[in-house]
């Protein structure tokens, strides 16, 4: 592989917006690592990758276990010598749908649980992948969030999330937004971006068929934000090039 070829890092690649965004960055030419919780799901999602000309490679990663995110960094440093992207991708919503608020009833199990997945692990994957993301000439960290996660659109009656507040899934991605925006803080002065993406309401597995975002729309902010120009934002919260309130 050329050194000057990208390689990026999908956390939750083998399915909805994970995968689409390994797709559409591996169009570009990238070469895409998808992290799966499920090897079989992996192998198989990075060979319909493959069969699309793209060079996607598997990974066997559980955001949340650290000898999967110990088994990546000596995977990528071995084969790669570096790592230009990263996407926290993976993330888990334990509570009911659109238009509750389940704050009084969410446990502290249920909030362990979707803090785990998604803040403790981006944090931890994030951290220990950094020594291979300095060494990119522009590295590019991505942190799925929601608009969900704006305490601003929160707490304003006006806005259209303010009948919906399910308390764990909201807390733990205004929590990544805080970890976007305290790393992009410290890392102002180097060649590295990082910045939270809302990818929209997507129909996931997540987002259900219900939302009115087909998944390739939903990749689009992700892959802007992990292919920045120098000049691209820092320490941000967008969706599809707009800047959301925190």
């Amino acid at each position: 592989m050329s050194e000057n070829k990208k390689v990026a890092l999908i956390t939750g690649a083998n399915k909805g917006i994970g995968f689409e965004t390994a797709r559409q960055l591996g169009k570009l030419g990238i070469t895409v690592v998808l992290g799966s919780r499920d090897a079989a799901r992996g192998d198989a999602a990075a060979a319909k990758l493959r069969a699309e000309g793209i060079d996607a490679q598997p990974l066997k990663l559980d955001v949340t276990q650290a000898k999967d995110r110990d088994a990546a960094v000596k995977y990528l440093q071995e084969k790669f010598g570096k790592l230009d992207i990263l996407v926290n991708n993976a993330g888990i919503a334990e509570e009911g749908g659109w238009g509750q608020n389940t704050t009084s009833s969410t446990s502290v199990e249920t909030l362990q649980k979707t803090f785990d997945t998604n803040l403790f692990a981006p944090v931890a994957l994030t951290q220990a992948l950094l020594p291979l993301i300095r060494k990119s000439p522009a590295g590019r960290i991505v942190n799925l969030s929601s608009i969900l996660a704006s305490n601003t659109l929160h707490s304003d009656p006006k806005s259209p999330i303010y009948n919906s507040k399910a308390f764990a899934y909201d807390a733990s991605k205004s929590a990544l937004n805080a970890f976007t925006i305290h790393l992009a803080h410290e890392l102002r002065d180097t060649n590295i971006k990082v910045n939270s993406a809302h990818p929209g309401w997507v129909k996931t597995d997540m987002g259900t068929d219900a939302a009115p975002m087909e998944i390739v729309d939903g990749a689009k902010t992700s892959v802007a934000l992990a292919t920045l120009a120098k000049d691209g934002p820092n320490g941000a919260f967008i969706h599809m090039g707009k800047t959301l309130p925190w």
